[in-house]
């Protein structure tokens, strides 16, 4: 086991591909033999991860939540401290086990209410859980709304991902100075250019000239667009596939 899991989460704007890089992130980690204990949070209450690796999360921490308010409306002292007691088992009981890696899930996109409670549980299971695993990845809300609410309290890397867009960048920055400014203790905070359409050198520039370290630069890739459009996980791509040559030697950067 363990002292502590290194922990990378994923943010930037959304629609810029952030989900579909987490599930090749993941892919390039679970090859790695060196590191067997691997954690996917889906930390977006849109929960699209599950769908880019091909599985499915039978239990969410928005489930977890409902049932410990269910218990708690009413209950007696002592019933409310056997259910503290049992908040860690209920907590395991969110997660899931494939081949390769372990899925924890934030909940519905149809629940309703603020995920706020949510995005709270989420960051105490996140502690509870970072001594059981090498690596917690972690797929983040777009925007800067879980920076905001420290969702995760300690990083050791923050990859922002950007399109080749001056929208996807100017968010890239607000979201670098946020995290800069305090907002979550992190590390390493880096950018990732994705879908880039050539090679990325005035792009990575632009990056760098608004005060972003590059981290790597994710080329276009047919095979991508593909199975997003058919809703295909991501584990179909062909070893050979550009993107994920790229995020391999990402990976290797983060390892």
């Amino acid at each position: 086991m363990t002292e502590r899991a290194k922990q990378i989460a994923l943010c930037g704007k959304g629609g810029t591909g952030k989900t579909a890089l987490t599930a090749l992130i993941a892919r390039a980690l679970a090859e790695n033999r060196l590191r067997r204990r691997l954690l996917l949070v889906d930390a977006d209450p849109a929960m699209g991860l599950h769908a880019a690796l091909g599985v499915a999360p039978e239990r969410t921490m928005g489930d977890v939540r409902e049932q410990v308010l269910a218990v708690a409306r009413g209950a007696e002292r002592e019933a409310k401290m056997e259910l503290a007691r049992r908040l860690d088992y209920l907590v395991f009981s969110a997660l899931r086990e494939f081949d390769g890696f372990t899925l924890l899930a934030m909940g519905r996109a149809d629940a309703r209410g603020c995920f706020c409670p949510v995005n709270d549980l989420l960051r105490d299971a996140i502690e509870l859980l970072s001594r059981s695993f090498d690596v917690i990845l972690i797929d983040g809300e777009a925007g800067l709304e879980q920076i905001n609410r420290q969702v995760v309290r300690r990083l050791d890397t923050l990859l922002i991902v950007s399109d080749p867009s001056a929208r996807g960048l100017r968010a890239a920055v607000d979201i670098d100075g946020l995290v800069r400014s305090g907002a979550t203790e992190c590390s390493r905070v880096e950018l990732v250019l994705n879908r880039v359409r050539d090679d990325g050198g005035r792009l990575r520039a632009s990056a760098e000239a608004l005060g972003l370290q590059v981290a790597g630069l994710i080329p276009e890739d047919e095979a991508v667009s593909a199975c997003d459009l058919a809703g295909a996980p991501l584990s179909r791509l062909p070893d050979d596939s550009p993107a994920m040559q790229a995020v391999r030697d990402l990976v290797g950067q983060l390892i």
